[in-house]
């Protein structure tokens, strides 16, 4: 892998196939959130960078080879890239860990599934028949429709995956046979950065793979709003998806949205009538609430637990949660690391003070931790939280705190679980824990969320569909969906026996 930290003033902006400076020469310095340490510097772009990348990606699908590329090559440089993903697992791994605060396990694990997305989409457009034969009803008709690349695509992402959302995006685009203008987060974007060299490494031909580092209001807006972008693809919040579905609204452009979640995770007391079903229960309850410190769209931050084994299930999750170890995410033993900015801690200790405020109970957490060997004061550090005694009307509850803050509500029977869960204006992911196989498959099939987990939270398959109900998003990203996300289809009628209709007698 390059050295992308040596050269981030002069060049991280790449369009055409170069890599270039911003044209306003202005810089940001990307922080370590585990010391708030500037490890590296990245040029600031703005619209006018926007502009030019996107001309770029322009001018590669309207004149390049990339789009008619055959499927077989273009399956084969997916395929190069995860190869090359593979070799640089390490240093990624590093890199993301630096970039987001995250475990160098957690990072290590997110290269694993960036290169498997790769290769999955790379498989599945490999396999696919070269068009969908229909019957028109006649031997002199030939009906066919097939499908196209959409064009030129923006995608924006968000600073709590970096690799990994840009690669769900990323692969199927290039698989789709589009060119793209990528913009990462502009506080997260290094391992982007060292994406776009091994696509260009793995062959890609030049302007199909754009990138530009800059702030959302300004390349990001640009990007939604440009003329020439065929597609937009956004993950992040949900106001700010929002404003790219308004600005992309008056062209027209296909729009597909990942917004976050409030995902509930809902334990029934017959998960946890055995030593080994309640410790399984606890432990993925706190998988589910803290991996990456709860900053994970769809973590398991509101705890549903049916009342009768409530108490004993919230003391001993609590007694877990303060053995956590935090620290620097490149430490060894860690097991949790920073807040990805100090902005983002103070907006969870603002929803601490209003839960408090408004009645929760404080089992666990809720502070700063000491500072220690691998815990700088200077890190943006906070300790895994768990809030009993919560409600609906609670802000905690209703609203996306993306933080290490676990929210605790109880019911006493299934119909009442089924109706908290759905009580929210998202419905990206959730989770049932029961031995009950008849209530699981009913309960799963009431939720309405995109994802639904039983008994176990967070794994994805990349060949299934991800993406939410409600406010959680449209469009869906993996599986045969996430690849027709990049596609328009065309329907081709032949007829091979012309002759007049005399529909018109003169």
């Amino acid at each position: 892998m390059a050295d992308t930290t040596a050269r981030q003033a002069q060049a991280t902006i790449h369009a055409g196939g170069e890599w270039l400076a911003g044209i306003s020469g202005a810089t940001r310095e990307i922080l370590d959130p585990a010391d708030a340490r500037p490890f590296a510097v990245v040029a600031e772009g703005d619209e006018k960078d926007a502009e030019r990348a996107v001309a770029a990606a322009r001018q590669a699908f309207d004149h390049g080879p990339w789009p008619h590329t055959p499927v077989a090559e273009r399956a084969a440089l997916l395929r190069r890239a995860a190869d090359l993903l593979v070799r640089d697992r390490e240093e990624l791994g590093l890199l993301e860990s630096r970039d987001a605060g995250k475990t160098v396990e957690e990072g290590r694990i997110d290269i694993d599934c960036v290169a498997d997305a790769f290769r999955y989409f790379a498989d599945l457009v490999a396999a696919e028949a070269p068009g969908r034969v229909v019957d028109a009803g006649s031997p002199d008709i030939h009906s066919v429709v097939v499908h196209e690349p959409v064009g030129v695509c923006a995608l924006i992402t968000p600073w709590n995956y970096p690799l990994l959302q840009a690669s769900w995006k990323i692969a199927p685009a290039l698989a789709a046979g589009n060119t793209f203008v990528i913009k990462p987060s502009e506080i997260t974007p290094m391992t982007t950065v060292a994406l776009i060299e091994l696509l260009a490494e793995a062959g890609l031909p030049a302007g199909v793979a754009n990138l530009v580092t800059g702030p959302g209001h300004t390349v990001g807006a640009r990007l939604a709003e440009h003329p020439d972008v065929d597609l937009v693809s956004f993950t992040g919040g949900l106001a700010s998806g929002t404003k790219v579905a308004q600005a992309a609204a008056p062209t027209v452009k296909k729009v597909a949205l990942e917004l976050g979640g409030k995902n509930p995770n809902v334990v029934f007391a017959d998960a946890c009538a055995t030593e080994e079903g309640f410790d399984t229960a606890v432990d993925q309850a706190l998988n589910a609430a803290f991996i990456h410190s709860g900053q994970v769209c769809s973590a398991g931050a509101r705890l549903i637990v049916e009342e009768s084994i409530r108490d004993r299930f919230v003391a001993e999750l609590a007694r877990r949660a303060r053995k956590i170890r935090l620290g620097r995410g490149t430490a060894d033993g860690v097991e949790c690391g920073p807040l990805v900015s100090e902005q983002q801690r103070a907006k969870v200790e603002a929803y601490v003070a209003s839960a408090l405020a408004e009645g929760a109970v404080l089992r666990c957490g809720g502070k700063r931790p000491e500072p220690g060997e691998d815990r700088p004061e200077s890190g943006y550090f906070y300790e895994p939280t768990v809030l009993d005694a919560c409600h609906r009307e609670m802000k905690v509850v209703r609203e996306e705190v993306f933080g290490p803050l676990l929210t605790v509500e109880t019911f006493r029977t299934e119909e009442e679980a089924v109706l908290l869960a759905n009580d929210t204006e998202y419905g990206l992911a959730g989770a049932v824990w029961t031995t009950d196989p008849g209530k699981a498959r009913r309960v799963a099939g009431r939720l309405r969320h995109g994802t639904v987990w039983i008994n176990d939270f967070h794994p994805y398959l990349p060949q299934a569909e991800w993406g939410g109900f409600g406010r959680s998003g449209t469009g869906r990203e993996l599986g045969p969906a996430g690849l027709a996300e990049y596609r328009e289809a065309k329907h081709v009628y032949q007829n091979l026996a012309p002759k007049p209709v005399r529909w018109f007698a003169g």
